[in-house]
Formats: structure tokens, sequence, C-alpha cells
């Protein structure tokens, strides 16, 4: 049932994105703002073929066999409001979103794997479709409590799914603000200051559909019109040289390869230069 579920989901959805995209084309071309290039959207599509492809194939594994053995000596055996069930499993699903974003900007090793949603120059509805290629192979882990905790595999798979769709509608540059909702959702706003390669805006507002999880744990910034800052820069602090199919990819695996085998350095240094922070250096002057 909750496989019909996440596929009329997806049937849903489809037709909306469709629309979305066409109509912030138009809106783009009309005002001139130039939101969009064809090699940028081409490359966002790919990203997110290949992350589909890697989820679809490890999808057996995780959810079939890892989550059910989970939910299979789960500690709370029924939840008995179904309301609560899935207002509980909304929240706590998003709360290990919240830290596996975060662990992934703070951690190189898989800062490699995430890099790719964030190399795009360009902010549209695309580019929330410009996924982390390897993050299926991993993403399960931050979920395993929910398992435990009595929530189905297939609700959590589908929980995570309709979350998604609010995480594409936020990669927009047209939409200012979004009101009173701008206190406890995810906007716009807050998601292009995330996106943002600007100083004051580096690892902020990592939630995919509450706020809230910034607010509390520190990391919550909010976007400042140009007169209070300068204006948004997308894409990386360094950005990729050559972002052909594969580099775009591997770019990232392969500066770590070049870190990690330099001449005279520690076996700590060379640690930290794949399970430190992205901007770690050896050599860096404190």
């Amino acid at each position: 049932m909750e496989i019909i579920k996440e596929q009329m989901l997806l049937l849903f959805s489809t037709p909306y994105y469709v629309i979305l995209i066409v109509g912030e084309i138009l809106i783009s071309n009309y005002k001139h703002k130039k939101l969009y290039t064809v090699k940028d959207t081409f490359t966002n599509l790919y990203l997110m073929l290949l992350n589909a492809t890697i989820d679809f194939l490890f999808r057996a594994i995780y959810v079939g066999i890892i989550f059910q053995f989970c939910y299979n000596h789960r500690i709370i055996e029924n939840w008995n409001n179904p309301i609560l069930y899935w207002i509980a499993l909304l929240l706590a699903e998003d709360f290990l979103y919240y830290w596996l974003h975060r662990f992934d900007h703070k951690i190189r090793f898989f800062w490699a794997a995430h890099v790719t949603h964030h190399s795009s120059l360009n902010m549209n509805f695309t580019v929330g479709f410009r996924s982390s290629v390897f993050q299926p192979l991993y993403r399960f882990i931050y979920f395993l409590p929910l398992p435990f905790l009595g929530f189905t595999p297939l609700d959590i798979v589908f929980v995570y799914a309709a979350t998604q769709i609010w995480g594409i509608f936020v990669h927009t540059k047209l939409i200012k603000s979004l009101g009173w909702l701008e206190y406890f959702l995810v906007t716009p706003s807050h998601h292009r200051v995330h996106h943002a390669s600007n100083d004051k805006y580096i690892d902020k507002n990592m939630g995919m559909f509450l706020i809230i999880w910034d607010k509390m744990f520190g990391t919550f910034q909010k976007e400042l019109s140009d007169k209070e800052y300068e204006p948004i820069r997308y894409g990386l602090t360094t950005n990729v040289e050559k972002p052909n199919a594969i580099n775009i990819i591997f770019h990232e695996w392969n500066q770590i390869y070049k870190d990690v085998t330099q001449p005279n350095i520690t076996f700590k240094q060379r640690l930290l230069y794949i399970f430190g922070g992205p901007g770690y250096r050896h050599d860096e002057k404190k």
C-alpha cells in the first residue's frame, strides 16, 4: 500500500514540477533575469538520474532488509493514534535529516558527495533536482532510529519523498517572502542563504522542511538585503574549473586524494583531510 502511495505522490507531483519550471523559465525570460542556462539545467537532470538510479538499486537493501530488521525489533509496538503517528514521523524524520545535512557540510568525506548539489552558479527549481549522487548509499543510517521507534519502513520512505517535494519548491529567486511561514518553515528566502557562498551564509539553514532546527541549534541565518550585506553569490567558495559530467561529481574526491597523498604529513593530518572540515589545511596558520 505504501509503495502505491509513493508512486501516486510521484505521479501527482510531476505535473506540478513541470508547471513550476516552465513558469519560472517564462517569468525569467520576460523579466530578463537569466535564471536558467541549458548546460546547467541538463547537468541538474543528469545528477538527478544518477542519484535516482543508485537509490533504486540500493533501496531493496536499506528498506527491505536493514529498515525491516530494525522495525522487527522496534521498541514501540503500536501507535494507537494515526494522527500522532504521522506528525511524530514528520518531525522525527525532518530532525534527523537536519543532522544528515549538517554532517554533509561539516565532514569532508560526506561533503565530497554533497558538493554536487551546491556546485551550480544558478538558483532555480531545477537546482532542487541537482542531487548528491552517492548520498543514498549512506543516508539511511541517519534514519535507523525511526523503524526502531515503530515507524514502518515504507512510511519512512513516503514521508521523506513528501518533504523532498517542498525541498524542490524552495530553490527559486522569484519568491521573496512567505510571510508568517518564514518563522517555522524552510522557505525560498532561507534556502537562498543555504546555497550562498558568502562568508556570512556558509553552512546555514540546513533544514529540509522546518527551519526550527536551525534556530534551535545555531545554524539559522536570515537573508539580508543588499543594503545590509553583499549580494548572494551562488556556487562554491572555489568553483569547479572544468564542470564536465565526470569532474562535477568526482572533483572533491580527487582533491581529497591529492591532499591525503602529500609527503611529509602525519597520519592524523591525513585523517583530517578526509574526516575533518572541508576547509581543513594542515599548514594553515592559527
